[in-house]
């Protein structure tokens, strides 16, 4: 039942928002809310969402086609109010509204989104003169190749497809991150790598990067499955990992053989979420993904918008960002879900040539390093989805999901990840990459000087050199116990603590 605005409120909703209340819509919020009030036109904007608060003289009185078209020009194109919304509308009533505005850019897009989304056609005639209108102002949005709709000559210049398309906004933020441009900084950083490092270097950055990426998950992989997923990191560019039988390959290579897929969530019949118990019997719910039944749609449509972003001109990290976040947002697996978005993130940068062949830099480490941050990425889409979700738990702590969800999942907005996923990459090519190949070269420093003082097998001498930098320079008492050390004197120990430190640039205590 249609809902109305609360009349002693000052600031009228206008756009999306009257539209969402109008008509009740079960829908997950746009970035851009508008509103219309008896003062001055005035912009309040966090880093999730832009509100505008317009003087009376914007109001677009009480009809739901103003309001579209008010939506449409202030507020962007918002994808899955449109696809629940436009097939309710009253055929006849929209047929008048487009015909009442022959050359409106707006009424065009309306007329190709109401046809594409409720599969019905309007009886009117098809548009035969004027230029094609771009479906997405590409002032306002990155945009994808256009593929022309010659009946409303609409340019249909979406990232991915109108069934699964993330979106990117183009924000201040993310122009000045695209200027910075990270992959020259990111070249130099490896070709200052001393030559005799270079090999020892790379090895080093996959190993990292593995056991980061199991860490945000609080795991600790066997030795097996970590050289597969530092395997897999290392040949990323050399496969095709938006098809579903290579997806599915490489969930199987990373998790336990136990809880290995052979194919969607789907085959198994699994409701997957993400939360914490709180109690005996009671589960603190952090992220809900598509019901089960949701995947054979929506994992096709996903694999095809991803594989247009991957060949787009977008930058390498955009596209990272919309390849790999609405795939764990999709969480098609039983598990290792995390571990394979942040693997898509290393595939799309390897692909798209962003760092040097055979180059992967420790992205987790920073992801891990940054947990809130990481945490924020998600829950951006996350939160605001959760509320929309019915379901019940039973006592297993099995979830059922109660209502349709399928469509929140098609167009995510990614404008915030991006910047975050930008923030992620710059840290670490300015401060991760440099730290690990510091690490090397002060690694090396201290073996040789503990070479000075007594050489070690090499297993000694590696296990020494961890266990002082974990005591601020210093072997302690129970350590100097341990077999490995038991036939050094007090001097050879104090020696080698010494040319740790200095290495290292330790203060012993």
């Amino acid at each position: 039942m249609a809902t109305q605005p609360d009349p002693s409120d000052s600031r009228r909703p206008a756009g999306y928002l009257w539209l969402r209340q109008r008509y009740a819509l079960n829908c997950l919020p746009h970035p851009v809310e508008s509103f219309v009030t008896t003062g001055t036109r005035h912009t309040h904007t966090t880093p999730l969402k832009l509100e505008e608060t317009y003087p009376k003289s914007y109001w677009p009185g009480e009809d739901e086609f103003a309001h579209l078209e008010f939506a449409l020009k202030h507020e962007g194109l918002h994808l899955q109010l449109l696809r629940v919304l436009l097939p309710q509308l009253p055929a006849d009533q929209l047929g008048a509204y487009i015909q009442s505005k022959p050359t409106s850019i707006f009424a065009r897009r309306i007329w190709y989104l109401y046809e594409e989304f409720s599969g019905q056609r309007l009886n009117l005639p098809d548009v035969t003169q004027g230029n094609y209108v771009d479906l997405l102002d590409p002032r306002d949005y990155y945009t994808g190749p256009a593929i022309r709709s010659p009946r409303q000559r609409v340019n249909v210049n979406l990232l991915g497809n109108l069934a699964f398309s993330p979106l990117v906004r183009r924000t201040k933020a993310l122009k000045t991150a695209e200027a910075q441009k990270l992959e020259q900084s990111c070249r130099k950083v490896i070709a200052a790598i001393p030559p005799e490092l270079y090999a020892r270097a790379l090895q080093f950055l996959y190993t990292k990067e593995t056991k980061s990426s199991y860490a945000i998950e609080r795991e600790t992989p066997d030795q097996k499955r970590s050289q597969k997923f530092a395997d897999a990191l290392r040949g990323a560019s050399q496969r095709d990992y938006l098809l579903k039988e290579t997806l599915v390959a490489l969930q199987q290579t990373i998790v336990d053989p136990r809880f290995a897929n052979t194919g969607w969530r789907d085959t198994i019949k699994e409701q997957n979420y993400v939360g914490r118990s709180v109690g005996m019997n009671e589960e603190e719910v952090h992220f809900i993904a598509p019901r089960p039944q949701d995947l054979a749609d929506l994992m096709p449509d996903y694999l095809d918008a991803s594989r247009r972003i991957l060949n787009s001109d977008l930058h390498p990290v955009i596209a990272a960002a919309l390849i790999a976040y609405p795939f764990v947002f999709l969480h098609p697996f039983s598990d290792g879900n995390g571990r394979l978005h942040r693997f898509l993130i290393h595939y799309v940068l390897s692909f798209r040539r962003f760092a040097p062949d055979g180059v992967v830099f420790p992205i987790s480490a920073t992801m891990l390093h940054r947990p809130q941050d990481y945490d924020a990425s998600l829950e951006s889409f996350s939160k605001p989805l959760l509320p929309l979700v019915e379901y019940k738990l039973d006592g297993s702590g099995r979830m059922t999901v109660l209502n349709d969800t399928r469509d929140y999942y098609r167009y995510v907005d990614c404008t915030f990840i991006a910047e975050t996923l930008f923030s992620f990459v710059k840290e670490t090519i300015e401060k991760e990459l440099p730290a690990e190949i510091l690490f090397l070269q002060q690694y090396d420093t201290a073996r040789r000087l503990m070479r000075e003082v007594v050489d070690l097998p090499n297993r000694h001498a590696d296990l020494f050199v961890r266990l002082c930098l974990q005591n601020n320079g210093t072997l302690s008492k129970a350590k100097r116990q341990l077999p490995e050390y038991t036939k050094l004197t007090n001097k050879e120990i104090t020696g080698l603590e010494a040319a740790v430190a200095e290495a290292f640039a330790v203060k012993a205590k």
